[in-house]
């Protein structure tokens, strides 16, 4: 009750209260502050791994997000480097195919085609003065010369005019040089070597009009010392020089090779033939390989050929009359009298049609094989042809080919009719000329050229001997096939030292200083048939 009573009016209580709250109270306080300090230092030690974590995801994130930056950057330049890889392999892959492709064309198609010209840039030098020509001859013979004349302006620095052709031959063909010719490309493809231009400028076709010209033939198989020592002191005085013959103008031997090298150039790949020329002997030769394979026949035989030889084998009283006639009325043929039996014997006349069989059938030609005859109209021909025809029945000619029209344009321009029959043998599989004639010796030059095709050459001093024993009946024909192939063995177009005539000066060295140095200018004399001009040799 005392405690009760205490404890109402508050006095001994709240003394007992007071002495145990004041320890309690510091104890609380005491506890409370240890607390807060505890909480307080939690919450800061939170906090600070709070800011870690946080820092840390945000780092994690950044880091995951930087890793996935360079990946993205990785992966394109990875595929920008797939992308270039494949493009160089492309370029690579074009460029090896072009390259065989290239290969290819340069053996399949003749060097002789193109039809994207692509000039070379123009030669720079100082011009000594203008050189103009007439050729002569006919289609082969104006066509060495103007080989020889494209070397001769070129080493002596003059300009050349382009040549004009010859129209007063026996043949009468008024056809110019851009009418057989493309022109343009003949200036273009030559000149890196020389200048070309199809007249003379307006200054020196003025001074020649009012003063004379001076016109002279070279003298004949001339090495370039001549052209240096005698034509050039002509073309520095007088400005103009005009050549009335172009043929064989220029020596065959002793000259330096890069004179021989730019008279190749000329001859097989400036002198490309005229668009329409071109044009119609391509679908010559393409009727003919859609028939297979072709070779083709030079066969000399014409009337002129056969009177200006003098050979009449297997002729009549009446046609020898005829052809010795025909030798006479023209003056400028030196040669009148000849003998035909000697003459044939020592292999400088051509082939007749029936010995041209024999020669071809002993060859073991394929007697099925497109025979193209490349040559104007065959003296009595529905007789002198009958052998031929009946050992090769497919003999054609380029009239048998083409329609009458399409022809036409060509007919009564012998050279154009030539310049076809020219292309058609560069393209054959087999050429075989009868006769060492001009066009003989410029087709095999041409096809040694172009990687030593086949061209048979006949020895005619050996054959008629064999076939004259033949006929007689003094061999066999297994034993006239056997000796005809021995001893063509080697005629067949492939590689053969070149010959050179002996005696003749060897023009070294043409870059001189002192022209009393050179050696003086030699005329050669004129070779046989047999050994006359011939490129590529």
């Amino acid at each position: 009750m005392s405690s009760m009573e205490h404890n109402k009016d508050g006095s001994k209580e709240s003394e007992f209260e007071e002495e145990i709250e004041k320890p309690y109270s510091k104890i609380k306080f005491r506890y409370a502050k240890g607390i807060k300090a505890e909480i307080l230092k939690d919450l800061i030690v939170r906090g600070m791994k709070a800011e870690k974590l946080k820092s840390f995801i945000h780092g994690s994130i950044k880091t995951e997000k930087l890793k996935g930056l360079d990946f993205f950057i990785a992966k394109k330049k990875l595929a920008r480097l797939k992308i270039w890889a494949v493009r160089a392999t492309t370029v690579l892959l074009l460029w090896a195919i072009a390259m065989q492709l290239k290969a290819l064309c340069q053996t399949l198609a003749p060097r002789i085609i193109s039809n994207s010209p692509s000039f070379p840039p123009p030669r720079v030098y100082e011009n000594n003065g203008y050189l103009m020509v007439s050729s002569n001859g006919g289609l082969n013979q104006m066509r060495t010369g103007i080989c020889d004349m494209v070397a001769i302006a070129r080493y002596l620095n003059v300009t050349l005019i382009v040549p004009e052709l010859d129209n007063t031959s026996f043949w009468n063909d008024y056809s110019q040089f851009q009418d057989i010719f493309d022109v343009d490309y003949f200036i273009g493809s030559l000149r890196d070597e020389l200048r070309i231009l199809k007249e003379l400028p307006p200054k020196q076709k003025k001074k020649v009009e009012f003063e004379s010209l001076y016109s002279m033939p070279p003298i004949s198989w001339s090495n370039m010392t001549y052209y240096y020592n005698t034509i050039l002191p002509h073309i520095h005085a007088l400005e103009v020089v005009h050549f009335t013959k172009s043929d064989a103008r220029l020596a065959n031997n002793g000259i330096p090779e890069e004179v021989q090298k730019l008279r190749c150039r000329t001859n097989y790949h400036a002198l490309r033939f005229a668009p329409p020329i071109e044009a119609i002997a391509k679908k010559i030769v393409q009727i003919l390989r859609e028939k297979g394979p072709f070779l083709v026949l030079h066969l000399r035989y014409e009337m002129d050929m056969v009177a200006f030889s003098g050979c009449n084998e297997g002729c009549t009283e009446q046609e020898i009359d005829e052809l010795t006639k025909m030798r006479y009325a023209y003056p400028w043929w030196k040669e009148k009298e000849i003998d035909s039996v000697k003459k044939r014997k020592a292999g400088l006349c051509p082939m007749t049609p029936e010995e041209t069989a024999l020669f071809l059938r002993a060859l073991d030609i394929d007697s099925n094989m497109q025979v193209y005859i490349a040559a104007g109209d065959i003296y009595k021909a529905e007789k002198r042809m009958a052998t031929l025809k009946a050992a090769f029945p497919n003999l054609v000619k380029k009239e048998m080919l083409l329609k009458p029209s399409e022809l036409l344009p060509f007919q009564n321009h012998s050279n154009q009719m030539a310049a076809l029959d020219y292309y058609v043998s560069i393209e054959s599989d087999i050429f075989v000329p009868t006769y060492g004639g001009n066009m003989a010796k410029v087709v095999e030059g041409h096809r040694r050229y172009l990687g030593f095709k086949k061209t048979i050459l006949p020895d005619r001093k050996f054959l008629v001997e064999l076939i004259d024993r033949y006929n007689n009946g003094k061999i066999t024909w297994d034993e006239f096939s056997v000796a005809v192939k021995i001893i063509h063995a080697d005629r067949m177009g492939n590689p053969i030292p070149r010959s050179v005539v002996r005696g003749k000066p060897k023009d070294e060295d043409y870059f001189y200083t002192n022209p009393q140095e050179c050696l003086s200018p030699v005329e050669e004399e004129p070779l046989d048939d047999e050994h006359a001009f011939s490129f590529g040799d």
